[in-house]
């Protein structure tokens, strides 16, 4: 009875074992058979993407920025991303950025067509469709709402205002820009993320400044403890008129530039015309940085030539005014030196010139104004 027993239990076992194989070959098979049933997403080659894209209602919009503008550097870096990210290829935006006074009067004449007075024209500047947005706090607030409705009516293309063909698509990084009939290209605009051109050089320059000024103060107070004579080669003050007549000439170009309104010729390093058109270019905002050179360089001409032409104290003196005008120059233009990298975003070539010159000039004037004057007065 026992052997029997088990012989039972072991068919009842075995035939659960089959039977529950059975049942996962079946399920198996229905899976796979539902599967197969489900339609595969075709492959679509680059040229039906583009297609599919084009038929899409894609927004454009336009912004008119300046590297000076911290509220520019708002909408780019913290507004534009977030909407790039949600609506895509569905919304493209032109940036044009503000360099020279011929791209502030093209503001200005686009401002008009909104019936915006040149007073409060301003950046950041927005314009979609028919509508201008100004200011960090408009743009976020109502362009998400005008992308939204424009979509719905199916797009909207670029405004035909001035400036917009030097705009510069913004794109998310490695993000690819596809324009119809032309090829994907892979872009990213990142506003404020790299050095400006000329960075370094701009250093360099003000680490000479801050030397030069260094060893004229040391030598300057060593004279008046010790009476102590400063000598050096007398050909250097030979050299004060043509280092003046040069920085009168850069001084001059850049005061054409600041008053005529004209795009300033930069040369290889730098980007003059941004440094030209941000508020720093002028002094209170009133009074050309060009043409404070011009008045400086022609002081120290006039003064360096009245130290050659006559004798006794007035020499001393003339020759304490070249030193102290050219040492106050120096700080000066170390100070728009480091307004260019730091606080501007662009290095004006000009400009980084002028300060070199300037710097000569407070060198070469130190020994005459330490040495004591030979002759007397004529009566």
């Amino acid at each position: 009875m026992l052997m029997r027993f088990r012989r039972s239990r072991f068919a009842v076992l075995v035939l659960a074992v089959l039977m529950l194989s059975w049942t996962v070959n079946v399920t198996l098979a229905s899976v796979e058979s539902g599967a197969s049933d489900v339609p595969l997403s075709p492959v679509v080659d680059p040229e039906t993407a583009v297609a599919l894209r084009q038929d899409r209602p894609v927004v454009h919009a336009v912004l008119f920025w300046s590297q000076t503008c911290p509220h520019c550097h708002f909408v780019i870096d913290n507004v534009l991303p977030a909407i790039k990210e949600q609506y895509r290829d569905q919304f493209n935006v032109l940036l044009v950025e503000m360099r020279s006074q011929q791209d502030w009067a093209s503001l200005v004449q686009t401002a008009a067509l909104f019936d915006i007075p040149q007073a409060s024209v301003g950046v950041p500047f927005l314009v979609i469709g028919d509508k201008a947005l100004l200011g960090s706090g408009e743009i976020p607030s109502y362009l998400p709402g005008l992308i939204e409705a424009h979509l719905a009516r199916g797009g909207l293309e670029l405004p035909d205002i001035p400036g917009i063909d030097r705009g510069i698509p913004f794109a998310l990084p490695g993000e690819e820009i596809c324009e119809a009939g032309t090829d994907c290209v892979e872009t990213a605009v990142l506003v404020g993320q790299q050095k400006p051109d000329g960075h370094n050089l701009a250093i360099a320059i003000m680490v000479g400044m801050v030397g030069a000024l260094a060893y004229v103060g040391t030598n300057t107070v060593r004279y008046f403890r010790t009476q102590a004579r400063f000598r050096a080669p007398k050909w250097l003050e030979q050299t004060t008129p043509w280092l003046a007549v040069v920085g009168l000439g850069v001084a001059g170009y850049m005061a054409y530039v600041e008053t005529q309104a004209v795009e300033a010729v930069c040369g290889p390093v730098g980007d003059c015309n941004a440094v030209q058109s941000s508020p720093y270019a002028k002094l209170f905002g009133v009074l050309p940085i060009g043409v404070l050179g011009v008045v400086g360089y022609i002081a120290i001409l006039l003064a360096w030539f009245w130290t050659r032409l006559r004798r006794g104290q007035s020499v001393r003196q003339a020759r304490w005014a070249v030193l102290a005008m050219t040492t106050a120059g120096t700080l000066f233009s170390l100070y728009l030196t480091y307004l260019e990298p730091f606080v501007i975003k662009a290095v004006c070539a000009w400009c980084l010139t002028s300060a070199v010159i300037i710097t000569l000039l407070m060198l070469v004037n130190l020994s005459p104004a330490l040495q004591p004057v030979r002759g007397r007065a004529r009566r």
